[in-house]
């Protein structure tokens, strides 16, 4: 196992997890790994929060940030990343009970995720760090852990699912709801809606790049007696279908959906001005999900806010690709955070 590679390990809580809605879930377990040291004042952790199919394992989809010298550094820094709930690798899902799973929120993935870290001595949160899913995670942790948070990194991300997002969210759904092999999501004993989940990650897809990313990739390009996008996205399809449970693409999609940071705070605008801590906001020029006027509008409302704007034809998912950039951005970022602390009040980082 090389330096960069962790090996995933699981907490199960010793106390029921009390969702926002009120209902709890018993035995919860979390799976997660880590990177490099805690140190002695429990102070130096980062937590990495991923997106809607991913996993915690960093160093393979974020590879490019992690290392000595880079945005998230072991050297430095004591990394976190776990599965979210509701998720299908490692972490409590709907995948794991014959019962109805609960509707959950992003904030009660953002209350496990908080749950875990007495159980590795965390004191701190150096920054809280997503793209996407992971980036409404990452601003929960702002507003729900001020205390314990020194800085978030909010990237490809908004406010709130609007009804854009929503429809999107609704339209992949329903691919899964039309599958024969669908039975309100109970199909232990027969095969589950391949075929549904497959288009879900279709129009996914479509969503996470940009007219100009595929018209410089693809064309009108053919291969197999059809276009080359026919046979992208197929391919895509088929590679989610190998690795993910359409019951939590559901749970997963519908608390995508519930992201509201102004739910029960005031409104968005009171939630946003309420975050204390710096925060980098990176926006996508060519993202048609996450638009870069939702981003703006975090920007504009949060006090501390730096935002910075990640060009690329690449569309929502340039977060997974243009990563030498965005590292760049980041490690910038954490610099300069750096800086004014020492310049403010002074910490024992500044030697």
């Amino acid at each position: 196992m090389s330096a960069l590679e962790s090996r995933t390990q699981f907490y199960t809580l010793p106390y029921p997890l009390i969702l926002e809605s009120g209902e709890q879930l018993s035995d919860v377990q979390v799976a997660y790994r880590t990177w490099g040291r805690l140190d002695g004042n429990g102070g130096n952790a980062v937590v990495v929060c991923h997106a809607l199919t991913g996993t915690p394992n960093v160093e393979e989809w974020w590879g490019p940030l992690l290392g000595s010298g880079l945005a998230l550094d072991p050297d430095r820094d004591f990394i976190i990343s776990s599965n979210i709930l509701g998720s299908c690798y490692g972490t409590t899902g709907p995948a794991d009970s014959r019962s109805p799973f609960p509707r959950i929120t992003i904030r009660d993935m953002v209350a496990l995720q908080r749950a875990l870290l007495p159980h590795l001595g965390v004191k701190r949160i150096r920054l809280a760090i997503g793209g996407s899913l992971g980036g409404m995670q990452a601003l929960e942790w702002g507003l729900m852990a001020p205390d314990l948070v020194e800085a978030i990194a909010p990237i490809a991300t908004s406010a709130q699912h609007n009804a854009w997002q929503i429809a999107i969210s609704e339209s992949q759904r329903s691919a899964i709801f039309a599958d024969p092999a669908w039975r309100d999501g109970n199909y232990e004993a027969g095969q589950p809606p391949r075929d549904g989940l497959a288009v879900a990650r279709m129009i996914a897809m479509i969503s996470y790049r940009s007219h100009s990313s595929f018209t410089s990739r693809f064309g009108r390009a053919e291969r197999d007696g059809g276009f080359h996008v026919e046979e992208w996205l197929r391919r895509h399809g088929q590679k989610l279908v190998a690795r993910f449970d359409a019951r939590s693409y559901v749970a997963l999609t519908r608390a995508m959906d519930t992201h509201d940071v102004g739910r029960g705070r005031g409104g968005t605008e009171a939630a946003l001005r309420s975050i204390v801590q710096p925060a980098l906001i990176v926006s996508v020029n060519s993202d048609v999900l996450y638009p870069p006027i939702e981003q703006e509008e975090l920007a504009a409302l949060i006090p501390r806010a730096r935002f910075e704007v990640l060009a690329s034809e690449n569309g929502h998912d340039a977060f997974l690709i243009d990563m030498e950039e965005l590292n760049q951005i980041v490690t910038d970022f954490r610099a300069r955070v750096e800086r004014e602390s020492c310049q403010t009040k002074g910490t024992q980082r500044c030697a």
